[in-house]
């Protein structure tokens, strides 16, 4: 039996190129090694599993691939000048004490030694204090890449010895399409709704996506439905907002209470529905403008159907239903009885088109 590989390892990205979603700080970071204006430490930040360590990897790859030329072949990729410290673990004074002497001693071949510190807002304060002067004076051969997903607790002092490049949260649509590639690598057919609730559920992070991913494949093999996804993570189908929506606009309170009473049967949360409600109100508001309706992160299934929901919604009637789930939303961990709190909010937005026609 082969050992398996888990998407996120196996399809790491190697090249500036197949960096998903950051073309910004891969364009810069080409231009400064182009240019030979590299700075001598750097800070990552941003959310996780969206290509901080990745980049860095790259970036001290290419570092030296570019000083040597021709001079290696292209699979090179200078492990023995990339060095790579967990502070999760290594937080110490100790451990940067260590650092800091293995800095001293330049490269036996290439011309950078590349010191990647992970997680670096967890170094403790006497650890930080002792990296300084080394972070702000280091020998002309290193370069310190630091990576975290809490920027505001790393020391004001570190910051303002790197230069800063915030990672931010991978578009849906850019997460699908890495999905699909990967898909027909594995030979893997997957529809198109499917893979993009994956990418809505990993909120931004790519390696987040990958590992919904391979567990779906686990459940469901090489045929990826949107059924399979919807019951493997337990999301609660786009069918029912869209019905709850109509029934809202029917002015029938009591089918919208019978739909919620099923939601809770099936086993979901209240405040999931509450959240995805809401979410569906945003777009079909969303929809009700054309030039806004670039903001409507769906797929090309979806989209017909909540554009013709849409023109059956006016705008003041989405903005009075999102005020009042907003409202709801705040005062749901406080109440006591949650389920007639949800119960109360559907009957008032049956009643919300209601009033304003008596008001016309």
């Amino acid at each position: 039996m082969e050992n398996f590989i888990v998407s996120a390892r196996k399809y790491r990205p190697t090249t500036w190129e197949s960096v998903v979603g950051q073309k910004p700080i891969t364009d810069t970071l080409k231009t400064a090694i182009s240019s030979n204006h590299l700075a001598q430490a750097f800070l990552f930040t941003g959310p996780r599993g969206v290509g901080k360590t990745t980049t860095a990897r790259i970036l001290a790859k290419t570092i030296n691939k570019n000083d040597l030329k021709e001079a290696v072949s292209e699979n090179e990729d200078f492990a023995f000048n990339i060095f790579e410290l967990d502070a999760a673990s290594n937080n110490s004074v100790d451990d940067i004490r260590q650092l800091i002497d293995q800095v001293r001693i330049p490269p036996q071949i290439g011309s950078h030694k590349v010191y990647i510190i992970d997680e670096v807002h967890m170094l403790s304060t006497a650890a930080f204090n002792a990296f300084l002067k080394t972070l702000e004076e280091p020998p002309a051969h290193a370069i310190f890449i630091l990576a975290t997903t809490e920027k505001h607790k790393v020391l004001p002092t570190i910051i303002s010895r790197c230069q800063v490049f915030d990672f931010q949260r991978i578009g849906i649509s850019d997460i699908v399409g890495y999905l699909q590639f990967i898909s027909e690598k594995e030979g893997i057919k997957a529809e198109e709704i499917a893979l993009h609730t994956i990418a809505q559920k990993a909120d931004g992070g790519m390696r987040d996506a990958l590992s919904l991913f391979d567990q779906i494949v686990s459940f469901s093999g090489n045929n990826i439905t949107y059924t399979h996804v919807i019951d493997s993570l337990n999301i609660l189908d786009f069918d029912f907002y869209f019905k709850v929506t109509d029934h809202i606009l029917d002015h029938n309170p009591s089918e919208c209470l019978l739909l919620f009473n099923t939601v809770l049967e099936k086993g979901f949360d209240g405040h999931n529905f509450l959240i995805g409600i809401s979410s569906h109100f945003r777009d079909l508001l969303v929809c009700s403008d054309r030039h806004t309706l670039v903001l409507l992160e769906t797929s090309d299934d979806l989209r017909p159907r909540y554009l013709e929901q849409a023109q059956k919604c006016k705008k003041d009637f989405l903005l009075d239903a999102l005020q009042l789930l907003s409202d709801v939303d705040f005062r749901y961990k406080t109440t006591k009885n949650q389920r007639l709190l949800i119960e109360i909010c559907l009957m008032q937005l049956s009643s919300i088109s209601v009033m304003d026609e008596k008001k016309n």
